[in-house]
């Protein structure tokens, strides 16, 4: 094969790549900053008709700026009527649902002396129970059109993280339900995995009720600890989310890839 030729059959393939998700229809929840909005972009770019999912308008504005491939909803993913609503979204706008990608969550640095039971409540509602409600809700539409759900889960659903006890206790169960759907839905086409990454660049410490002078001494006592030297981009996360998400995967089910930078190897 020349040069030429295999410049040209590289190029096919890469358009290929980057349209990979034509028409697909991709809900995002946590859409409106870090790996969501990354994930929304690399989606729409992918060719994907995308409803990225947030609690704020504002936010979730400067996502949809980056792409016209995606519109937004504001809405607390943990309300009662936030499945129905989120769904019926996509289904009134496009007609259809393939994937659905349970990013929204949040962190919390709660020594085993300072956790109280609202704290442990209010982290398993949004990273256990909301995840849980909108893939019911959109399952009838996952089976119909053989989609995927792709959960996020963290390096610390599997691996011991002083003063993120609870926090990696829900992310833990994120991973077991991601196995048990995955066995559970294989009849119906409906695959299921999750990403686990590591220490990545958001909002999440911030909003998470620390000082600026914490935030940044916790990155850097991060840093320090994963073995490439640094916090993720919520773009390299956003790719294998893509990945997951292609029709390329179709055999794959039930696994969650770790990206933390080979933080969990040590």
């Amino acid at each position: 094969m020349t040069s030429t030729a295999r410049k040209e059959e590289d190029s096919v393939m890469e358009q290929q790549h980057i349209r990979s998700l034509r028409d697909r229809v991709v809900i995002v929840t946590g859409a409106g900053t870090g790996i969501g909005r990354a994930t929304a972009v690399a989606m729409a770019e992918a060719g994907a008709r995308v409803l990225g999912v947030g609690r704020r308008q504002s936010a979730l504005d400067e996502t949809a700026a980056m792409h016209s491939g995606i519109a937004t909803l504001a809405i607390d993913v943990c309300s009662e009527q936030a499945p129905e609503l989120i769904i019926g979204t996509a289904i009134d706008r496009w007609g259809q649902v393939d994937v659905l990608v349970n990013n929204a969550g949040a962190t919390a640095r709660l020594s085993f002396d300072e956790v109280t039971r609202s704290r442990i409540t209010d982290l398993f509602d949004l990273n256990v129970i909301a995840p849980t409600m909108l893939a019911q809700a959109a399952l009838p539409h996952l089976r119909r059109s053989k989609g995927s759900i792709i959960n996020v889960s963290s390096t610390y659903g599997h691996r011991p993280h002083p003063g993120g006890a609870h926090y990696g206790a829900t992310k833990a169960a994120l991973e077991q339900l991601t196995r048990t759907w995955a066995v559970e839905l294989a009849k119906d086409g409906v695959r299921v995995n999750a990403i686990a990454p590591g220490p990545t660049e958001s909002e999440a410490l911030s909003v998470s009720g620390l000082t600026q002078e914490e935030v940044i001494a916790i990155k850097k006592e991060q840093a320090s600890k994963i073995p490439l030297g640094r916090r993720g981009e919520p773009e390299e996360v956003a790719s294998w989310i893509v990945r997951f998400a292609e029709p390329t995967a179709t055999w794959l089910t039930g696994q969650v890839l770790t990206i933390d930078g080979g933080l969990e190897l040590i």
